[in-house]
Formats: structure tokens, sequence, C-alpha cells
């Protein structure tokens, strides 16, 4: 059996993109890290961590986040929430009765997809 410890995103900018998930998750960025590391930490189960590379990003994410509201929140306040913290639309895939998502990109240009929660189901 494994455990994952860490989702990791390569990255232009760290401290900058480790700030909008901190944001975005509402988890700190780690204490010891700062604006000026090549790998910053945003702890959690499992923890998102953030490791500047020297390339850019040219193709679609092979392996991408699926998030939903945690406290309540419905999938279109996320959605509104995270455009306002820096993030873009990418895809909207909500239908009329309420299933779907929205694949949405972070300020690098990683894909995500913001779903419903279960308790927007009921």
């Amino acid at each position: 059996m494994i455990a994952i410890d860490y989702v990791t995103f390569d990255c232009a900018e760290p401290y900058k993109l480790a700030t909008f998930w901190s944001q975005a998750t509402g988890r700190p960025i780690h204490p010891d890290d700062s604006a000026d590391g090549d790998e910053v930490l945003v702890p959690g189960t499992p923890g998102l961590l953030f490791i500047k590379v020297p390339e850019g990003k040219t193709v679609k994410n092979r392996v991408h986040l699926d998030v939903n509201g945690s406290d309540g929140t419905t999938r279109e306040e996320e959605v509104e929430r995270l455009l306002k913290l820096g993030a873009t639309i990418h895809d909207d895939r909500r239908a009329p009765d309420g299933r779907g998502w929205v694949t949405m990109l972070d300020p690098e240009g990683n894909e995500f997809c913001v779903c419903r929660a279960e308790y927007e189901k009921s």
C-alpha cells in the first residue's frame, strides 16, 4: 500500500502559484517557505507542492484536481470565488439539470474541475 503525500505542480513562480492554491483551499503556506524559494508547500492531506522548473506548460495536464465546496458553498459560488482569485474558465460543462462541472485554469494554466459537492446533489 502507498500513501499520497503530495500533489506536485511544476511551475514558473512557486510562491505565487502556492498563494493562489492556499487561498483556494484555505490552507496556509508552510511557515518555512518564502517568496524566493524554488519549492513551496501548502500542507494538508495530500499536501500541494510547487516546484520551480525552467520550462513552461505546453500541453493538457494528464492529472488534474477535481474540487468542490467544503463548507456549504455551491459549485457556482466556488467558480465565482476562484475567478476572483485569478483562475479562468476553460470549459463549462454545466448541464441545465445541474449535473456537470466547470474546467478552470489556475494562474499558470493548470486545469482543475469544479464539481458539485454531495450536499448539492440531494
